[in-house]
């Protein structure tokens, strides 16, 4: 059918509002958000007769100032140099691109994005996806390229608009850089009396290494499910609720007779050494379920937030680290290393409490990750096979968040990072790795 009517006709931008409505000014919730009306309604570059262009963009100087020198802050923004306990930081510095096509009708049809990452270490891409939307039945649109995974609640929320600088330890080993190739289908009715519009249901298939490598390098891939309910106000209670449960299977293919797991010896867990020529090209599983919940008040001023999520599952890694690895695992003569398979749990809990003006708002964050289940404490020793990859820790996170004005806002962050004490040589006691964090975000 030919196109006769102008993008801004009023039933397109009513259906671009109805689609693109979101609480936040300039900045997505989530890392796989369309823009909302007010970011186009103001952003809008290049307009033709059949869709919109628009940009936006944000940027995150920061300071940071460590408990020692050296101190291993790769969970905190990156690690620190060997001689050196502060730094200024380019965090992130963002621009995205963002072109939408409705129908002649006005509903939405393909959605385009494009997001590069800038810093002083260099320039990359992370979001580069379409998004085509089934009209016919209007109950599924399919998201295809390089996107957010979609398990969880804190991996998908934006870098823009989370209160704390970083993710917690859990997610950043789980999934590291949040996004990665492949493809989402999304059940979620879209017409306006749907009796389930506030239920998605997301089922993606990605390669599973993520931005941590330069492309997939094994046959496994990473399925994932997600079933999430929108959030829901209880208006005579004065709060909403959302929240979800997410479940991942994938794994790693071995590439050697050799592979290592928990298993109990004589009444102690240590890890086991299995060697079998039947284990190559078998599947080291991953295997991750996951339950969130966000809560908040609905007023503006004084308002409260709190945000829980809890995983758990089987995480496949080397010796030396529990972290999903981008490329397969090497020693430093390029030769190649066994996997191991660990049984881990984690959680975080967020909370945030809006002051009586709106724009300065308190943080408390408390957030673990136990990367082996199976042993504790001083049961972690190099003698039973276990390392540093093994060791539990706990962090406490608090800080103050300003809004200067609508672009430009700052957070004096701190926080509070605690190992188990165990017999891994410098894991004996608590290492001295606090760290505080001034970060300051301009954004349009």
């Amino acid at each position: 059918m030919r196109h006769s009517l102008p993008l801004f006709q009023p039933r397109y931008v009513i259906a671009s509002v109805l689609l693109l409505i979101s609480s936040h000014l300039f900045a997505q919730r989530t890392i796989n958000d369309v823009m909302d009306s007010t970011t186009v309604n103001h952003l809008l570059i290049i307009s033709k007769k059949y869709g919109s262009l628009s940009f936006s963009g944000y940027l995150q100087p920061q300071f940071q100032f460590a408990q020692s020198n050296g101190t291993q802050a790769e969970y905190q923004g990156g690690n620190f140099g060997e001689f050196t306990n502060n730094r200024f930081r380019l965090r992130r510095g963002r621009l995205r691109a963002d072109y939408m096509l409705l129908t002649d009708e006005g509903d939405p049809s393909t959605y385009f994005v494009l997001q590069f990452d800038g810093t002083e270490q260099g320039v990359a891409i992370r979001d580069f996806w379409g998004r085509y939307y089934e009209n016919k039945w209007k109950l599924m649109y399919v998201t295809i390229g390089l996107s957010g995974r979609p398990f969880g609640n804190e991996l998908q929320l934006s870098s823009s608009v989370r209160e704390a600088p970083e993710r917690g330890r859990m997610s950043q080993i789980l999934m590291k850089t949040e996004r990665d190739l492949g493809a989402t289908f999304s059940f979620n009715p879209r017409w306006k009396d749907a009796t389930l519009k506030n239920l998605v249901l997301d089922i993606g298939v990605y390669n599973g290494q993520g931005l941590a490598g330069t492309g997939e390098f094994d046959n496994s891939k990473d399925v994932i499910f997600r079933l999430s309910h929108k959030p829901y106000t209880f208006k005579n209670a004065g709060f909403s609720i959302a929240g979800g449960i997410s479940m991942l299977q994938g794994g790693l293919n071995h590439r050697l007779p050799v592979s290592y797991k928990m298993d109990n010896v004589n009444g102690m867990y240590q890890m086991v050494k299995d060697s079998s020529a039947s284990t190559v090209n078998k599947v080291a599983p991953r295997r991750y379920y996951g339950a969130d919940v966000q809560l908040a008040t609905t007023t503006k001023s004084w308002k409260s937030e709190v945000r829980a999520e809890v995983i758990s599952g089987m995480q496949t890694g080397t010796s030396t680290t529990s972290t999903t690895p981008g490329s397969y695992p090497v020693d430093s003569k390029s030769v190649a290393l066994p996997y191991y398979t660990r049984t881990f749990n984690g959680a975080y809990l967020t909370f945030v409490q809006t002051l009586s003006s709106t724009s300065d708002q308190l943080i408390l964050k408390y957030d673990w990750y136990d990367p082996n289940s199976k042993v504790k404490g001083m049961d972690i020793s190099s003698a039973r096979g276990l390392s540093a990859a093994d060791v539990r820790f706990d962090t406490f996170g608090f800080g103050f968040l300003h809004h200067f004005n609508p672009h430009f806002k700052a957070v004096v962050y701190y926080d509070v990072i605690r190992n188990e004490s165990t017999q891994v040589s410098g894991y004996t006691a608590d290492r001295k790795d606090n760290v505080f964090t001034l970060r300051t975000q301009f954004y349009f």
